[in-house]
């Protein structure tokens, strides 16, 4: 099963470049969450979720691993939605890039 997970994230993988972020998002929540997600830029990651602590660093760590990216811990503790993630996602690739 873990396997099949982590294929699905290198697929996805694959059109980073097409898919709005807001998509992958979603796409990554669902895989986390076990189940499927309606997300909008003003979803809170809490508390319209219902995450817990736990589930917020293992979908964290399933961004970072979608991304390549690594947030710091002060700007995951400045991310309180998915219009939030969004941007500190943009900013981070923007680096990353250039």
């Amino acid at each position: 099963m873990r396997e099949n997970h982590q294929l699905s994230l290198v697929d996805s993988a694959v059109s980073v470049a097409v898919r709005p972020i807001r998509d992958d998002i979603a796409v990554v929540l669902e895989q986390v969450l076990g189940r499927p997600v309606q997300i909008t830029d003003d979803t809170d990651i809490i508390a319209d979720l219902g995450m817990d602590s736990l589930g917020v660093m293992n979908f964290v760590m399933a961004i970072e691993d979608f991304y390549d990216i690594s947030i710091p811990l002060d700007r995951i503790a400045q991310v309180e939605t998915v219009g939030d993630l969004i941007h500190a996602v943009e900013h981070l690739r923007a680096g990353a890039l250039g």
